[in-house]
């Protein structure tokens, strides 16, 4: 094994592109990869960058019908839709190159589960890839096809039998869940804004996986407003525990950083600081669990000049191995550079300036908080399948 981690990234991934307005501007992949390069850690010695080809028609079926690949391809222009697949809606608009680019991104997620599964890197991440909302046989959220899913069922046909999936993007992890809600070898664990308040409307606590799979589906749906402290309070009084339980053979995350407090779309309020320390977490969870064996993908996230390309340039320093402090200050052609795009000055350093001190939940918990009352309801529902004790 190589002791250097991997990036899966090319220039042609940006061409995921819904168009002027879209709030899923590729930008944020740019501005990320540019930031990330200025500060060292696209060098050799850091991250090793590995250009995917895109997934096989074959790879792509694993996770989706063969009538919805074939929408896809049928899409040539901005023109052509096919509402019946959710193609053209105001949420996926149609673009040229749709399926190609999408492909793309599928194949980048499984070149970075094949570099870790394989041994060819102890780590990687796909920076492009997290499009979980994506269905058998419709698109949803922004996504086309399931990135993550097509990575995950590729491990699941190289013989792994437990492979642990962590979403903390903003929005429920439906379409990774919804794929395999039946399968025990998958644990999928969602930390997302309540459904009562934001798409995709589901993520319940009470969904836990299906017929013989009970306890894989692992839910923690949180009120509209959780700051870092609260966010995560809850991250870690369910997180650990399950992944910890269900001991994975390989870790793939996915780290939509719409729960900024800045994001357009969302109701929560945390900082990078906060979205860091979750990051730690995880890192430091593969080490312990499956010999740092881990797969990291990016996600949602809007506000995509200054906070995304901060957060995931926090993602990509911890997948090298080599976690840069909080404060560490953006160069200076770099926020120039996003001053003059945005309109105003930009960020100084990839921090907030946020405390992320939190109090941990087994020291006590607190019935009258709505928070509480979410963390609560998530472990009364999974943990004894688990082993654990619901109960701090």
């Amino acid at each position: 094994m190589s002791d250097t981690a991997s990036v899966v990234f090319d220039e042609r991934l940006t061409e995921y592109d819904f168009g002027l307005g879209h709030p899923m501007a590729p930008v944020r992949v740019e501005l990320t990869m540019s930031l990330a390069d200025e500060l060292g850690l696209l060098e050799p010695e850091s991250l090793t960058t590995v250009v995917p080809e895109p997934a096989t028609d074959e790879q792509l079926l694993a996770v989706h019908s063969r009538h919805y690949v074939d929408a896809v391809k049928a899409i040539r222009s901005s023109d052509d839709t096919d509402l019946s697949v959710g193609l053209g809606s105001s949420d996926n608009p149609t673009f040229a190159g749709m399926h190609d680019a999408s492909a793309l991104i599928a194949g980048a997620t499984l070149e970075a589960a094949r570099q870790v599964w394989t041994g060819l890197s102890p780590r990687a991440v796909s920076i492009s890839g997290g499009l979980h909302h994506a269905m058998p046989g419709v698109a949803s959220g922004f996504c086309i096809y399931n990135d993550v899913a097509v990575a995950i069922h590729w491990l699941l046909e190289q013989g792994a039998q437990r492979v642990a999936y962590v979403d903390i993007d903003a929005h429920h992890g439906d379409g990774v869940q919804h794929i395999f809600y039946d399968d025990p070898r998958v644990l999928t664990v969602s930390v997302h804004e309540g459904p009562q308040t934001l798409f995709p409307g589901t993520g319940l606590p009470t969904e836990v996986g299906g017929p013989g799979a009970e306890g894989s589906s692992v839910n923690v749906a949180l009120p509209p407003g959780t700051t870092d402290a609260g966010w995560l309070r809850a991250f870690h009084a369910v997180v650990p525990p399950v992944l910890r339980a269900f001991r994975p053979e390989i870790i793939v995350t996915q780290h939509g950083c719409d729960s900024h407090m800045d994001d357009p779309l969302t109701n929560l309020m945390l900082s990078v600081d906060g979205q860091r320390a979750s990051y730690l977490v995880l890192a430091d969870l593969a080490q312990e669990l499956c010999g740092g064996r881990w797969v990291a993908t990016g996600g949602g996230g809007y506000s995509v000049l200054d906070v995304v390309p901060r957060a995931w340039t926090h993602l990509l320093a911890m997948v090298a191995g080599a976690p840069l402090p909080a404060d560490t200050p953006c160069p200076p052609e770099w926020s120039a550079r996003v001053a003059e795009m945005r309109g105003k000055p930009g960020p100084v350093t990839l921090s907030d300036g946020q405390d992320v001190a939190y109090k941990d939940f087994d020291a006590g918990y607190d019935p009258a908080s709505w928070l509480d009352r979410c963390i609560t309801a998530a472990r009364h529902e999974v943990f004894p399948y688990h082993g654990l004790d619901p109960l701090p």
